[in-house]
């Protein structure tokens, strides 16, 4: 079954690049109408932006959205994590401004009023996106590889020489409130060697350790550490499911990123979509709805890394 909200939810706060505040309201919506998001504040244009995988544009740091008419919207990527990690597939999104609000820098902000809500089912039935065959795209020295496996599993590696990072690796199969209990408090990070870069370009404008985690070199400046001790890789995973979201529904499959991003993950999603025979849409049996992130998720799963 297909699901939306109970009710609905408003979280307000600024955007991570464009440091402007933004409203964001999340709308129960119909069967079959997906995550659609809508620019309340746009004056000319088509103010609506389905969430969809061909419908992104490379931007640094973020995954951003844009219509045919040019209207944009960016760092949805939490935001469709908290929403595919919670098993909601119908919501009209409303924000007030360019940017999403990147609020402590996690998804638990998101899912933790989602589940205040309540997400109720809808009478209609749910497709998945069955992954056949493996496919692999690589840029630089990063890769993202998307093959057939029975549930939703995300695996990850990363490698930085900050030693406050260093190399980390996690894998994590995305059922029964895991990406709630696991993934979704896991915060964005920088180095600090990179921040005044980032200013410098306009990007970042409204980063702070109250909403990332900044690293300088072996250390950790935030006053209250890490929130778990490969925090960085847990984000990461974050965001790849975000990412993944993208494809319109549930993905049946693994994905494995090394050194891995936004843009990687969606050039994989590409590639699943044009290759022949790679994925087919199917119904989603009562055996496979038990594997698919969300269900069976409570607010006792959210009060366990509150």
């Amino acid at each position: 079954m297909q699901t939306t909200l109970n009710s609905a939810v408003t979280l307000t706060g600024e955007g991570l690049h464009s440091g402007r505040p933004a409203r964001v309201t999340l709308v129960p919506a119909p069967a079959d109408h997906g995550i659609v998001f809508r620019r309340t504040d746009a004056v000319e244009g088509d103010p609506l932006l389905p969430a969809r995988w061909d419908a992104t544009v490379h931007v640094p740091l973020c995954t951003q959205l844009v219509n045919h008419d040019g209207v944009t919207l960016s760092t949805i990527e939490h935001l469709m994590a908290a929403l595919a990690g919670t098993g909601v597939h119908n919501v009209l999104v409303e924000v007030s401004g360019p940017e999403l609000p990147i609020l402590d820098g996690s998804a638990a902000p998101f899912v933790r009023e989602i589940l205040k809500a309540g997400v109720r089912r809808l009478d209609a039935p749910l497709r998945v996106l069955k992954v056949l065959k493996p496919i692999e795209v690589r840029a630089g020295m990063g890769w993202a590889r998307i093959e057939p496996h029975d549930g939703l599993e995300i695996a990850f590696e990363i490698d930085f020489d900050d030693a406050a990072i260093g190399h980390q690796q996690q894998r994590l199969t995305l059922a029964n409130g895991a990406f709630v209990r696991e993934l979704c408090d896991s915060r964005t990070f920088c180095r600090l060697a990179d921040i005044q870069a980032m200013r410098a370009n306009g990007l970042a404008l409204g980063g702070s350790m109250d909403n990332a985690v900044v690293v300088d070199g072996a250390r950790v400046l935030n006053p209250g550490g890490l929130r778990h001790a490969d925090e960085p890789v847990r984000h990461k995973m974050l965001d790849a499911l975000g990412d993944l979201a993208l494809a319109g529904g549930p993905i049946i499959g693994r994905y494995t990123g090394f050194r891995a991003g936004h843009t990687l993950t969606n050039m994989a999603l590409r590639a699943l979509f044009s290759e022949p025979g790679a994925a087919e849409w199917v119904l989603c049996s009562p055996e496979t709805r038990r594997h698919l992130p969300g269900v069976g998720v409570s607010q006792l799963d959210m009060a366990a890394v509150a």
